[in-house]
């Protein structure tokens, strides 16, 4: 069912299309008009890391991207039922569905679900009407990845992450900086919260050892702290798709 989302690309891009023919333009020339952009639209949104879904007033979803559906496992706040999109917790289902409903009134809300390590915040984002030349492609976005007709005004919900930095762009931006594999692991585990005495404990050496593994790292990355260092890599342009990707193809796996 994931798959077959995914192939509503026309849709998508069609919800966007007509998201941008709300706005005035105010630059010197427009080279690209919305329908030149239509086939690269749901390109571009897979390579982006935070998941992004399309989803009905009755949280029927119309479209995920790449990264949210990786996002969706077993242990995400919200779970995909079919179309069906449901918050895992019971105390999470009114405010999801009472943001879906301010949507539809134009409203954006943010949203906290889940707990623990799996708490995230969600973005519930209204796409508003579209006037003019802009309704008739509204119309069609707001089929369903089987052709179901208008179900109505869609919502942008946008994921946010689980953990500040993922593992394949530490690794990616590791190998960047030209860390070695053991400056590599300690970096990862700097990022996951995880103190350099414990980081010692874990790799079987004495403290003196990592913090000059620490030091290092911070003299190849150019970072002034350990925390400045988290903080490059917490505002680092999306990796982690296509590296998932790159990886999955290079080892033979989809």
């Amino acid at each position: 069912m994931i798959e077959a989302l995914t192939q509503a690309a026309h849709p998508l891009a069609a919800a966007f299309t007509a998201l941008s023919r709300t706005q005035p333009y105010h630059g010197p020339e427009r080279r690209l008009t919305g329908a030149d952009a239509t086939p690269w639209l749901p390109r571009m949104l897979d390579e982006i890391d935070y998941g992004m879904l399309l989803v009905t007033a009755e949280a029927q979803v119309t479209y995920l991207n790449h990264a949210a559906r990786l996002a969706l496992d077993s242990q995400h706040p919200l779970q995909l039922w079919g179309r069906a999109l449901r918050a895992h917790r019971p105390q999470d289902v009114a405010p999801l569905f009472d943001a879906l409903a301010a949507a539809q009134r134009g409203l954006r809300r943010l949203l906290t679900m889940g707990d623990g390590d799996h708490r995230i915040s969600v973005s519930v984002v209204p796409l508003p009407h579209a006037g003019g030349a802009g309704v008739g492609l509204e119309r069609e976005a707001r089929l369903s990845a089987h052709g179901v007709a208008d179900e109505g005004p869609l919502t942008l919900l946008m994921l946010g992450k689980r953990r500040v930095c993922a593992q394949l762009s530490v690794q990616g931006y590791a190998r960047s900086v030209g860390l070695t594999p053991t400056e590599s692991c300690v970096l990862e585990m700097l990022c996951g919260g995880v103190k350099p005495s414990d980081i010692a404990a874990r790799q079987g050496v004495a403290v003196c050892t990592v913090r000059t593994q620490i030091g290092s790292i911070r003299a190849k990355t150019g970072a002034a702290s350990i925390r400045a260092l988290v903080q490059q890599l917490a505002v680092l342009p999306p990796m982690e798709s296509t590296l998932g990707r790159h990886l999955g193809a290079s080892t033979g796996r989809g």
